[in-house]
């Protein structure tokens, strides 16, 4: 028996990365999954990962998009049990050099979309008597960064306080929010498998001197969408590598 059997997922982003291996960790797990992404490429996670997994087409930012991706998950499977908000764009900008164009888009994305995600995953497990949400914040949010991803952490660091208070607004209704905090993880946006040997510096910092795979993030995941986490919300959780527990040399 796997540690999500019987639940229901939607998972956004689901064509790469880190939510393309939850949705197979979630799959494995015993779940079924409403992969959901922009490309298209969600069709090819369904493919791969059978019955168990229904693609749609999503933008995050339009909240008539969202509304429809939750009632496609509760006419394919009557229910929602867990929502990943997952999808999430770079942005490389300091501060003083960040337009407003910039700014709207990376916050669009990484933080409407994940408030979009939140407030439709709350409406629809309401009606089934609650459930968990995991939010894809960043190390960019707890912490800023010399590299120029000022939108970026502003809106990852706004991820952490809408956990936050969907966790406090919802406890007594049975809804469960945590967000985690990857750091360097080795996805198509970050350069892929290897990045970091190519890349030392974006890994010298931390604990273990790696990069992080997208399957590591993704099982913390599944762990915080299940009822062995029962007790865990409002809970920020790192996944870096120990680069948050490192003092600079």
């Amino acid at each position: 028996m796997g540690e999500l059997d019987g639940k229901i997922a939607v998972i956004t982003g689901a064509g790469s990365g880190m939510a393309k291996a939850a949705s197979e960790v979630f799959v494995r797990e015993g779940a079924k999954v409403l992969a959901a992404d922009v490309s298209g490429a969600q069709e090819q996670t369904a493919k791969e990962l059978g019955d168990a997994c229904v693609p749609f087409h999503v933008d995050v930012t339009s909240e008539d998009s969202v509304i429809a991706m939750f009632a496609a998950a509760v006419d394919a499977f009557g229910k929602v049990d867990a929502v990943l908000n997952v999808a999430g764009i770079a942005s490389a900008a300091a501060l003083a050099d960040l337009t407003l164009d910039d700014y709207d888009r990376t916050l669009a994305v990484d933080l409407k979309g994940v408030m979009l995600g939140t407030k439709h995953g709350i409406r629809t497990m309401l009606q089934s008597g609650g459930g968990a949400i995991v939010n894809w914040s960043s190390i960019g949010g707890l912490n800023g960064s010399r590299m120029p991803t000022s939108a970026y952490s502003m809106a990852k660091a706004g991820v952490i306080a809408l956990t936050k208070a969907a966790a406090v607004e919802y406890g007594e209704q049975c809804i469960r929010a945590n967000a985690i905090c990857p750091g360097f993880i080795e996805t198509p946006m970050s350069g892929g498998k290897g990045a970091a040997e190519r890349f030392p510096a974006l890994v010298g910092g931390s604990a273990l001197k790696r990069g992080g795979q997208p399957e590591e993030v993704a099982e913390l995941a599944s762990f915080l969408a299940s009822d062995r986490s029962s007790y865990i919300t409002g809970a920020i959780i790192p996944i870096d590598g120990g680069v948050t527990a490192c003092l600079p040399s």
